[in-house]
């Protein structure tokens, strides 16, 4: 009987668990007509914070593409006095709240900063606001990823006579690649949804440092129907997101795939 009750219990803790989750994010498509939320997407204000979303996303993973790998790589495949502390200095801005980093940033590269640079108020500093928040989730996986490849394959690949870059590029990066798209989808996520950094460092001008998180604070006083219309539009981005991140994290490299990549690096 005491069982029976304690199970009920637990179960009905789980709904309530799943209906707080699921009941905000069904709200944003329940409250308003679906065809009045796609008519509400072509407003001027959703187009252009979605260009420069898009426009200033990319090119910040990119940017965290190309510095964080090789600093993911460095401190997975090798080990140096202060290598803690390095990793931890790369996890800090997740624990940042949104408007410290928005600061820190605004006083290293804004005029009167340590820079002094014309940066703030750019879409270049949404782009670093961008990158600066949402680079620790690429690094984290990409050193867990690099950590995960056989250091024997590595170390028959250089004996077999090839040279630190070429075993970088055709052993280690095709055996990590699950785990840096995994990190790079969870970084684009990360920084799609960013609002604290960009609006103290960036502002929210329409058209050029505005963001869908930005226009949806601007909207929401406004016109709630195109801040619902922009919501709906990032839980679904958000969505595809979460099932790619899913699906590459399923995938597991088998040993004929790392064999093949292995007899092709020889």
């Amino acid at each position: 009987m005491r069982r029976a009750v304690l199970g009920a219990l637990a179960l009905t803790a789980a709904a309530v668990a799943l209906a707080f989750l699921f009941l905000p994010v069904a709200a944003i498509f329940l409250q308003v007509p679906p065809g009045r939320l796609l008519h509400q997407l072509t407003s001027p204000v959703v187009t252009d914070a979605l260009l420069v979303s898009a426009r200033t996303s990319a090119i910040a993973q990119a940017l965290i593409l190309l510095l964080g790998t090789p600093l993911a790589y460095l401190l997975a495949s090798r080990r140096f006095r202060g290598r803690g502390l390095v990793i931890t200095l790369v996890e800090l801005p997740l624990v940042l709240p949104p408007a410290v980093a928005g600061l820190g940033l605004l006083v290293a590269f804004g005029r009167a900063g340590l820079l002094g640079t014309s940066i703030p108020f750019t879409q270049t500093a949404v782009v670093l606001a961008v990158a600066f928040v949402a680079s620790p989730l690429y690094i984290r996986q990409a050193l867990a990823a690099f950590e995960a490849v056989d250091p024997d394959v590595i170390a028959a690949s250089r004996t077999l006579g090839a040279g630190s870059t070429r075993t970088f590029f055709r052993v280690v990066l095709p055996l990590a690649r699950g785990g840096l798209a995994a990190g790079l989808a969870l970084s684009f996520a990360r920084g799609l949804g960013e609002f604290g950094a960009t609006i103290m460092f960036a502002g929210s001008l329409q058209g050029v440092t505005q963001t869908l998180p930005l226009a949806i604070y601007q909207e929401f006083s406004v016109d709630l129907d195109t801040a619902l219309a922009m919501g709906a539009l990032l839980v679904v981005i958000s969505a595809l997101l979460l099932l790619v991140l899913k699906l590459v994290l399923s995938w597991q490299p088998s040993r004929r795939t790392s064999s093949f990549v292995f007899a092709r690096s020889s």
